[in-house]
């Protein structure tokens, strides 16, 4: 089982920048890919970034250049650096653990989830 404590959401501007974080606890951590996922008003949840267990990166297209994701083995924590904040930005964001760094499985873990609102 895989614990997922989510932080650092919260308001900012365009053009800002906000940046999150996920700290997994549990065992064989080491072994998961870690992404990030999030949920505007109104759409489906659609993957935003991932690392996975060999360090490789991978971003969406519509925050590739803006946003940066890396991983501190040592802390088990995922951050998610977003910056240039588009008002499309604006979702609840969700920390991912699971098999692969830009898919999901049913049987991934999931955090609660930190808002991130872009207004002006």
């Amino acid at each position: 089982q895989v614990q997922l404590v989510e932080s650092g959401g919260g308001s900012a501007q365009p053009g800002e920048s906000l940046t999150l974080s996920c700290q997994a606890s549990g065992e064989y951590i080491e072994q998961y890919a870690m992404s990030w996922y999030r949920r505007a008003p109104g759409k489906q949840r659609e993957w935003v970034a991932g690392i996975g267990n060999s360090g490789n990166i991978y971003y969406a297209a519509s925050v590739k250049g803006r946003f940066t994701i890396s991983k501190d083995n040592a802390k088990n924590t995922v951050y998610l650096q977003m910056d240039s904040l588009k008002f499309e930005d604006t979702a609840l964001y969700f920390c991912n653990v699971g098999r692969s760094p830009n898919l999901m499985f049913e049987d991934d873990f999931w955090g609660q989830g930190t808002q991130v609102t872009v207004s002006a």
